[in-house]
């Protein structure tokens, strides 16, 4: 155990010592502070002044007590002035590890996925783009997402890490950050409105020298997901919807304020527990669902089940739901990569203007005629 804790000494020493040199020395190219605005996502913020910029991450995690603020500067250019517990990055870096799935088409988008050079448990990844680079040994493996493997980690010295914690547990980002690689931690996942979601591409661009790209980027997809809103709006139809499925005894829904919910609202729908204040899911029995919601018209989102029969097989009591004996059920689950990674999990954050088109083709079916779901689709 000594031995390796001496290793790992040693490994710090030197990267350290690798990082502050290039630090110091930097590079002879420099590339301006491109402004940026934040509509929609309120997890992070950004301050734009004339040689850096000044990034806070507000919710990073559940309960977070703390926040964390980034300060971004030219490569090539003299560091600002100190500002108190801000971490300091030189950018546009050149290559990065992620550490969530909905990170990838982020990259892919702004199409960087090049600069990519490991993630924790490649499997989870399903997108055609990014698998060729792990098949070619390009992304390397990383072990797992809450203890990074350390040593393979600084073999491959990424300019920066952007990590995900679910409980906010930062060991191993704490240590790996002592050897002098940046690491940033990307709340995505927190926010409720979906276009907050897709937003945070704006977060990832600024490392990379690609503002501009992400600015237009979102932009097209917030008028895609508003204009499909406003025509859902105009039907006098509203359909009542459950959502949610059985793990062990307990039924989670979401809550009324969530973002799965939020997405109902804007398709013009009834969801049946819309009026719950609650940003995440609701913890169920059966006998309360079934009370409240036996009679719904809709039930999306009803787990991995590939098929009514395979559903009932987990619980003969979903065929007591009317949406059931309907053939009204639809998964978003039945889509996957070539290792198992679900689709809808990875794409589906940057993309909501598809899921609320999904939702809105389900629930109005005289709307959108010419559109096919792209993440939904209906168990037979």
């Amino acid at each position: 155990m000594k031995n390796h804790l001496l290793i790992l000494l040693l490994f710090i020493s030197f990267f350290s010592c690798k990082y502050e040199k290039k630090t110091q020395t930097g590079s002879t190219e420099t590339s301006p502070i491109i402004s940026q605005k934040i509509e929609y996502a309120s997890g992070f913020s950004i301050e734009n002044h004339e040689t850096y910029k000044k990034i806070q991450i507000i919710s990073p995690w559940p309960d977070a007590k703390n926040t964390f603020t980034y300060i971004l500067y030219s490569k090539g250019t003299p560091r600002p002035s100190s500002t108190p517990d801000a971490k300091f990055i030189a950018v546009p870096v050149d290559n990065l590890v992620v550490s969530s799935t909905t990170d990838i088409p982020i990259l892919e988008y702004l199409d960087i996925e090049n600069m990519l050079v490991g993630f924790p448990h490649t499997d989870y990844i399903s997108s055609k783009r990014t698998r060729a680079l792990i098949d070619s040994g390009k992304i390397k493996e990383l072990g797992n997402n809450g203890h990074l493997n350390t040593e393979r980690t600084l073999e491959i010295a990424p300019e920066l890490i952007i990590g995900y914690s679910a409980t906010g547990d930062t060991k191993t980002y704490d240590l790996l950050e002592r050897t002098g690689i940046p690491v940033v931690m990307n709340g995505s996942w927190m926010e409720q409105h979906p276009l907050g979601r897709a937003e945070w591409i704006k977060f990832i661009a600024a490392f990379v020298g690609k503002e501009v790209e992400a600015s237009n980027i979102f932009e097209n997809i917030k008028k895609d997901y508003t204009q499909a809103q406003s025509l859902a709006q105009k039907t006098t139809i509203s359909p009542t919807v459950l959502s949610g499925n059985m793990f062990k005894d307990i039924w989670h829904v979401p809550g009324g304020d969530s973002y799965i919910a939020k997405f109902f609202k804007d398709a013009n729908t009834t969801y049946i527990w819309e009026d719950t204040k609650k940003t995440g899911s609701i913890a169920l029995s059966f006998e309360s669902v079934f009370e409240k919601a036996q009679q719904a018209e809709l039930w999306i989102g009803s787990g991995v089940a590939s098929s009514l029969s395979e559903l009932q097989e987990k619980n003969n009591r979903y065929s007591l739901f009317d949406a059931f004996k309907n053939k009204s059920v639809y998964s978003s689950a039945l889509k996957t990569g070539p290792t198992g990674g679900l689709l809808y999990y990875e794409l589906g954050p940057m993309r909501p203007d598809l899921i609320l088109k999904d939702i809105i083709r389900i629930a109005h079916p005289e709307l959108l005629t010419a559109y096919e779901p792209y993440f939904f689709e209906k168990l037979n």
